[in-house]
């Protein structure tokens, strides 16, 4: 269990989570764009999660052998792990309620007016599909479904480092 708990003090794991997430961006872009599969504001909310992660890693990486980096690190890949997976578990929610007279989705991301992801970048986090819409499906999955187990395992990941990371550090 050292193992585990050494892996975050190593610029290679760090950027094992960067790269692992930004395939996951990749594999967005290429479901928006080759496939052309139109993202929705859930979607949208998803891939600012998988950037949270993505900077996460760098921030690992740069100062992997520093306390307050590895913090930082922490508290981003934390927040995007937590966050993405309360955002696809309540996309399939929507999906699975599309019908629903209670079904809503917005169009508009709800970014702050200081930093409008969607107008900066709107490659990236513009938001052109329907929540309700199941247009892709894998081994009977949707997307949000497949990003359930993928933010799900973010957030596994994170706890089992952290966790072993605090053990033996004797923090608890």
């Amino acid at each position: 269990m050292k193992f585990l708990s050494d892996l975050t003090t190593s610029s290679k794991s760090w950027l094992l989570l960067t790269l692992s997430a930004l395939a996951f961006e990749l594999c967005a872009l290429f479901f928006q764009y080759a496939m052309d599969l139109a993202p929705c504001i859930m979607c949208v909310y998803q891939r600012l999660a998988i950037c949270a992660i993505i900077v996460a890693g760098v921030v690992g990486i740069a100062g992997s052998r520093f306390l307050l980096a590895r913090i930082m690190a922490y508290a981003l890949w934390a927040v995007g792990a937590i966050w993405g997976l309360l955002i696809a578990l309540e996309h399939v929610e929507m999906q699975s309620n599309s019908g629903s007279l209670f079904f809503s989705c917005e169009f508009m991301p709800n970014f702050p007016t200081w930093a409008p992801l969607h107008e900066w970048l709107p490659f990236l986090f513009e938001a052109t599909g329907s929540c309700g819409d199941i247009d892709w499906q894998f081994l009977g999955y949707s997307m949000p479904q497949w990003m359930t187990v993928v933010f799900g395992f973010y957030t596994l990941a994170f706890g089992i480092i952290l966790l072993n990371r605090l053990i033996h550090s004797k923090k608890l």
